[in-house]
């Protein structure tokens, strides 16, 4: 065949060829509105990044020099992980969690989205997924080809899932195979689950025999480091979900942890078999390295100390100011996450053509710079003007130098925010400005 024949194919003619799964699907809508707020931001525009929910600290300087220590690690792992690592990480889960843990049901992967793929791969069952909730867990269901079983939470529960509604969606059919997603604190809304709550939880999962997928990615940056997991109280059912992205900063680094139960063992081998198709093992270096973070120790423990001290103060800042301001919500308890409601100034955003949540960010960006993410990125009604909120878009590295002072009280809490975190003082100014300017504030 001649060039120019090959010329004359239509490329967008195969598209005929994608998975019907896949055909239609957008990128992450984090990452999307990551790359549009560079855009913005090349183009000389001021833009507040609250969109990307990634961790504004570094990583503590002891791994990162575990790293350093193991960059001429070159072999292929085993592909469940690095024994010691996974030694470490059932170390860690038995002392923080009480909870039994052995290294034979721990399962290592790059990142703890792509564990959660493959489970989701390998077990035969629905999606159950409370809403709002995180933006991968549908799409990746979606791929797969799993049914989906969105659960509408309400705000007057701060958006958590009640025990009583999780019954309602397995009553009707009780035998039916689910996978169950509990996040917690939550992405994208800050909140977390009262013990009570757990043990009412727990007993549900454990009534139809669910599968519960426990994302516990923000446990160690709950803001009093009180984290408790629902493994506690369903612990033959429960799959604990973790990594290093969130609690130590390293997102790029891409290590995910799966804590399995015993009765669960065969479902940690399946997904072993897939890994070993796909992605064959995780960096050897970052798993010799993340056996220094999974140590804990003196230096990790001031780490988290300082890291949540500061989102709580960052956060509690944010809540109080957004609420000043006329938007509904939550308090946060762990994590960097809000999920401000317009709701209240619908009316006066409804003058400015602004009706769902989708609209609402794309102008807010477009026209304050502040980028947030619509809430039907995370399961909600399109009408529904919730959004989600990242408070990140500070010096992290230059905050945690400072955290020694503001924690013996050299530096005043508003100092603080005013010299290390005046971008997300910003932020709330350029959304009120905004709202002022359309005359939703009045």
């Amino acid at each position: 065949m001649s060039n120019a024949a090959h010329d004359d194919i239509n490329p967008e003619s195969l598209e005929i060829n994608l998975n019907l799964n896949v055909r239609g699907l957008s990128q992450s809508a984090t990452l999307a509105i990551n790359e549009a707020s560079r855009e913005l931001a090349a183009a000389g525009r001021e833009v507040y990044r609250l969109g990307l929910g990634q961790s504004p600290f570094p990583v503590p300087q002891v791994v990162t020099q575990a790293l350093r220590d193991h960059a001429h690690e070159k072999d292929y792992l085993p592909v469940k992980g690095l024994k010691e690592l996974r030694e470490t990480v059932a170390d860690y889960h038995r002392r923080a969690e009480g909870i039994d843990a052995d290294a034979d049901r721990i399962l290592i992967g790059p990142g703890s989205k792509e564990l959660m793929f493959i489970v989701q791969l390998t077990y035969y069952g629905d999606l159950v997924i409370p809403t709002p909730s995180w933006v991968s867990y549908a799409p990746q269901a979606h791929i797969i080809g799993r049914q989906i079983r969105w659960v509408p939470t309400r705000a007057e529960n701060d958006w958590r899932l009640m025990p009583e509604e999780l019954d309602r969606v397995c009553r009707n059919d009780p035998t039916r195979p689910r996978i169950i997603i509990l996040n917690y604190p939550s992405n994208p809304t800050g909140d977390t689950y009262t013990l009570e709550e757990l043990k009412e939880l727990a007993e549900v999962a454990r009534k139809y025999r669910v599968v519960l997928l426990s994302d516990e990615i923000y446990g160690e940056l709950h803001h009093q480091g009180e984290h408790v997991s629902i493994a506690r109280y369903y612990p033959e059912g429960t799959i604990i979900s973790s990594g290093l992205s969130k609690w130590c900063g390293a997102g790029g680094w891409r290590l995910g942890t799966f804590c399995f139960p015993r009765s669960l063992r065969w479902l940690q081998d399946a997904m072993a078999v897939v890994a070993s198709e796909t992605f064959t093992s995780t960096s050897s270096p970052i798993q010799f390295a993340a056996i220094r973070a999974f140590q804990g120790g003196p230096e990790i423990e001031q780490y988290l100390r300082e890291c949540r001290y500061m989102l709580s103060l960052v956060g509690r800042h944010l809540w109080r100011a957004l609420s000043e301001t006329g938007l509904s919500v939550t308090p946060p308890a762990g994590g960097f996450y809000l999920f401000p409601d317009f709701s209240p100034l619908r009316a006066r955003l409804a003058e400015r053509g602004i009706h769902d949540s989708e609209t609402l960010c794309k102008r807010l960006l477009a026209e304050s710079g502040v980028a947030l993410l619509p809430g039907r990125a995370f399961g909600r009604p399109p009408e529904e003007l919730t959004t989600r909120l990242a408070y990140v878009d500070f010096d992290g590295a230059a905050a945690l130098a400072a955290a020694p002072d503001l924690l013996a009280g050299r530096i005043s809490e508003a100092d603080f925010l005013e010299r290390y975190c005046g971008r997300m003082l910003g932020s709330v100014t350029a959304i009120r400005k905004w709202l002022e300017d359309s005359g939703a504030g009045d």
